[in-house]
């Protein structure tokens, strides 16, 4: 019989993965704090349970995909939180991008509960959630992971293990810092060559034949040149992880100079928004009045 699956976070990443797991035969439950954005997944065919101590209790594997650390914090500790419900013998899967230490940290309270844990965040966007086609980090035991394995592969195509609890979020950090940089070093290098008084989509032309071509290169160009910039990754989340990285880097004792110097540029572009932008919006950073400092 299929393991019943619990998803906690409706969100731009969420929404998608619970669809894909309902695709994939699995009985499905989820919980938001705010109820209204699983409408469409319970309308697609999962329960709706009222908190994540509710969901756990009726799962075999809990899965949560939140924004950042304090609200992963808050839907697994406290007397409603996931980890006050899961049952022994279950898998807590945990989606999100957090600190490894955290990721340890759940660890072992899932330990101390007689459940097992994988850290495993996820890259792809929204568009490799919509399709299934998601690659997972994770961090934990090989034995959980192969018991996991058949609901991951409805939401991803590579399901990568990377060691110890934690390594999945190691992994993670890095990964996104190198995203982070490439993506600003391209709105640099296209403010740069439009204050030349050459036509910007001409760069593009030349590193879509060069060795500097790079895929998230090819999704955030587009946006870059058209200023179009909706959210797939959202920039505060891309902020936050490069945030989460400078701390790791500290803990570690490895410098990140090029790490600090495009979070400064990151942080003055989430400083000035009003809306929630995708992290391509870094390149307003260059499209402020020549005052800029």
């Amino acid at each position: 019989m299929k393991a019943t699956v619990g998803l906690i976070g409706m969100g731009l990443m969420g929404q998608p993965m619970a669809l894909n797991i309902l695709r994939g035969g699995f009985e499905l439950v989820v919980y938001n704090r705010t109820p209204s954005r699983a409408d469409r997944v319970v309308q697609a065919g999962a329960r709706l349970a009222q908190s994540a101590r509710e969901l756990a209790s009726q799962c075999d594997v809990v899965m949560s995909i939140v924004s950042d650390p304090p609200a992963l914090e808050a839907c697994l500790w406290g007397p409603e939180g996931a980890l006050a419900g899961l049952r022994r013998d279950s898998v807590l899967i945990d989606s999100s991008t957090v600190s490894p230490a955290l990721a340890r940290r759940v660890a072992a309270a899932c330990a101390e509960r007689g459940a097992s844990f994988l850290d495993a965040p996820v890259t792809g966007g929204t568009w490799g959630a919509e399709k299934g086609e998601l690659v997972f980090m994770i961090g934990g035991e090989a034995e959980v992971l192969e018991r996991c394995r058949p609901v991951l592969s409805t939401m991803g195509q590579r399901l990568l293990h990377l060691g110890a609890h934690g390594s999945g979020q190691v992994v993670k950090l890095a990964m996104n810092l190198i995203l982070a940089l490439e993506v600003d070093a391209l709105a640099e290098a296209l403010a740069l060559v439009r204050g030349a008084g050459v036509q910007a989509d001409k760069l593009i032309d030349v590193l879509q034949a060069s060795m500097a071509r790079a895929a998230v290169l090819d999704i955030k160009a587009p946006l870059m040149l058209q200023e179009r910039y909706a959210p797939s990754f959202p920039l505060r989340l891309m902020h936050k992880d490069l945030g989460l990285a400078l701390e790791l880097g500290n803990q570690v004792g490895v410098p990140l100079p090029a790490t600090a110097a495009a979070r400064e540029v990151y942080s003055a572009v989430r400083a000035e928004a009003t809306e929630d932008l995708d992290y391509a919006a870094v390149a307003r950073f260059w499209q402020r009045p020549k005052s800029r400092p």
